[in-house]
């Protein structure tokens, strides 16, 4: 017996069932397995200490999270030097307290942050087969769109002002600057370009003249970004919004970024060029997604740790070391 299109009634039945565990897999397991990775990136001033730098990114926090939340919290045990957050922490207007307490253990140490569109506004069901027609359309999610009617605006002030209240550094198309036993690490932080809300003509001019080490953040890593950054001299930057693909196929990869980087790109450590400037990259795969779409595949949340060390003396750049280009 056939079912529609000629296929064996057999075969139907496999395909759905083959289907249906992997979205039990997706949503069920591998959302839900959280991992730490590690990365050295070769960026400090020669002689400078190493630092080891917290970064976590897209949370998306939903209502009764409770594995998310005692992770986040137990990630304090690794005492890092700083937190950055690159933003995208609320995927639930309720989620506020939440993020709040998942993160309090990790904002008793220095941080800094910037905010995603999902911190502005809450997310809204859409058809997730048009992430895989971004690169065709040239469009990218809510790139210079303004929020249709009927989203819902995130209290993000809350989230600010508990940020703000433990001490960490309100990046928002902005500069700040953290003292880490006797060493100013300088920061230069943008709003999310993926809603078009980063104006880096505010922040422009190149590192902070003093710092012992200065670095760029932002959520969404545009090219109009990342071009700014490196040409401005910045030798590492940080960022997410990608989900690293969060469906990607098994040793191929990432099919979208929803941005317009390469999927080449699309998480982990990397290089970009612009200006006669070579930065490090560094784009966080997340550890949370969309509340309508919360599943992964082939690319489990993650929190990054970062051990900043002295790069190669200027005489000896490698080719794929950040720094001006020779």
């Amino acid at each position: 017996m056939r079912a529609r299109y000629g296929l064996p009634l057999k075969v139907t039945a496999g395909i759905t069932a083959a289907g249906a565990a992997g979205l039990i897999y997706s949503a069920g397991f591998e959302a839900r397995s959280f991992r730490l990775r590690r990365v050295t990136v070769p960026v400090l001033p020669p002689g400078m200490r190493p630092l080891r730098v917290l970064q976590v990114s897209d949370i998306h926090m939903v209502g009764g999270q409770r594995k998310k939340q005692r992770w986040l919290r137990s990630l304090a045990g690794l005492r890092p030097d700083f937190v950055i957050n690159t933003g995208d922490n609320l995927s639930d207007p309720e989620g506020v307290p939440e993020v709040l307490d998942a993160l309090g253990p990790l904002m008793e140490f220095p941080g800094a942050y910037v905010f995603g569109s999902n911190d502005y506004y809450g997310p809204k069901l859409r058809n997730p087969a048009r992430y895989l027609f971004e690169k065709a359309r040239g469009a990218y999610g809510l790139n210079g769109n303004a929020p249709a009617v009927g989203v819902v605006h995130n209290p993000w002030e809350d989230l600010r002002d508990g940020f703000d209240a433990a001490g960490w550094l309100n990046l928002t198309n902005t500069r700040g600057a953290l003292k880490i036993e006797g060493m100013e690490i300088a920061f230069t932080g943008l709003d999310d370009p993926h809603i078009k809300r980063d104006r880096y003509a505010r922040v422009a001019g190149g590192p902070a003249s003093g710092a012992d080490f200065s670095m760029g953040i932002v959520h969404a890593p545009y090219l109009r970004a990342l071009d700014a950054f490196t040409a401005d001299g910045y030798p590492l930057v940080l960022a997410g919004h990608t989900h690293g693909g969060q469906l990607c196929i098994p040793f191929y990869g990432a099919l979208v970024t929803n941005c317009d980087l390469d999927t080449d790109r699309v998480k982990g450590l990397s290089t970009h060029e612009a200006g006669g400037h070579r930065s490090y990259l560094h784009v966080s795969a997340g550890c949370g997604a969309n509340r309508y779409t919360p599943v992964r595949f082939a690319c489990p949340p993650e929190v990054t740790l970062l051990t900043l060390t002295p790069r190669p003396s200027e005489n000896r750049i490698s080719p794929t070391a950040a720094g001006p280009l020779k």
